[in-house]
C-alpha cells in the first residue's frame, strides 16, 4: 500500500525529472536515498533500493520485483552503488521479469516420500521456499509491498535470501545454505536482522532469524544455543510416484 499519494515507482520517475538525471549522467544509490529522505522520508531504504533494482535493466534481482517491460526499464547499473539511464540503442536487452509458472505445493499431509536429495543450486532452494513458507511455520508469508518482494531483499548493498513476515507482522530473515551450514553464517544472519530492525521494522515489530541448510553443523548448533530469536532447520527433498494407467 502506498504511503503517499503516489506509489514509489512513480516517485522514482519524479526523481529523475526533478534532480534532473540526464542521459549518461551517473547517480549513486546515496543520491537517490538522499532525494527520498528530503521529500518522502517515510519510505524505507530497503523499498527504495528494491525499486532501484526493479528499474535497473541489468540487475539480476529485478526479476523478483515484477518489473513491467518497457515501463520499468529505466536504469543501467554500473556497479553495486552507481547507475545511469538505460540506453536501448547501446545497452543489452533488459533482464526479463517473468515468474515461475509452477504453483506452490500444498502443505504436506504425510511422509510418503521415497527418497531424499539436495537442491542443485541455492536459487532453487530459495525459489521453492519463497512459495512454500508454510513448511517453516504455518502462516508465514513472503514480504511484499508495492510489487517489491522479500526474495533477494536488499539490505545495505547485500541481499537477504528471503524476507518473510509472520501473521503478527513481525519480520523473519531467512538465510539459506544449499549444503552444510557452518557457524559463520550466524554472523551474516544477525547482521541482516540488525539492518531490518534498524531500517525496516516499525516500533513493536519483532525480527527473528531462520537458517535453512541441508545439514546443520555442530558448531552452528552450539553458536545458536540460547538464542531465542534464531531457529535452525535442515531440509530434505522428498520424491513420490503416482501410477498412471497404461
Amino acid at each position: 500500500m502506498a504511503i503517499y499519494d503516489k506509489p514509489v515507482r512513480l516517485l522514482m520517475r519524479q526523481m529523475i525529472t526533478e534532480m534532473p538525471i540526464s542521459p549518461g549522467q551517473v547517480v549513486s544509490r546515496d543520491d537517490v536515498l538522499n532525494w527520498f529522505a528530503t521529500r518522502y522520508s517515510k519510505i524505507k531504504e530497503g523499498t527504495i533500493s528494491a525499486h532501484l533494482a526493479r528499474f535497473s535493466t541489468n540487475a539480476r534481482s529485478r526479476v523478483h520485483h515484477h518489473p513491467k517491460p518497457g515501463e520499468d526499464d529505466v536504469f543501467f547499473q554500473l556497479d553495486g552503488s552507481h547507475f545511469r539511464l538505460y540506453n536501448a540503442a547501446t545497452d543489452p536487452p533488459p533482464i526479463g521479469g517473468g515468474t515461475d509458472p509452477e504453483p506452490p505445493l500444498p502443505p504436506p499431509d504425510d511422509d510418503s516420500g521415497l527418497d531424499t536429495t539436495t537442491f542443485a543450486y541455492e536459487s532453487d532452494l530459495r525459489n521453492f521456499l519463497s512459495k512454500n513458507l508454510h513448511v517453516i511455520h504455518p502462516g508465514l508469508r513472503l514480504y511484499e509491498d508495492e510489487g517489491i518482494t522479500g526474495v533477494e531483499f536488499p539490505v545495505g548493498g547485500r541481499f537477504i535470501d528471503i524476507l518473510a513476515q509472520e501473521v503478527s507482522g513481525g519480520y523473519v530473515v531467512i538465510e539459506l545454505k544449499v549444503s552444510r551450514g557452518y557457524d559463520r553464517v550466524l554472523g551474516q544472519l544477525r547482521r541482516y536482522m540488525g539492518w531490518i530492525a534498524k531500517n525496516q521494522a516499525e516500533p513493536g515489530q519483532t525480527v527473528r532469524g531462520v537458517i535453512v541448510a541441508r545439514e546443520i553443523s555442530e558448531d552452528l548448533v552450539l553458536a545458536c544455543s540460547g538464542l531465542l530469536d534464531v531457529q535452525l532447520f535442515e531440509y530434505a527433498m522428498s520424491v513420490s510416484v503416482k501410477r498412471i494407467q497404461g
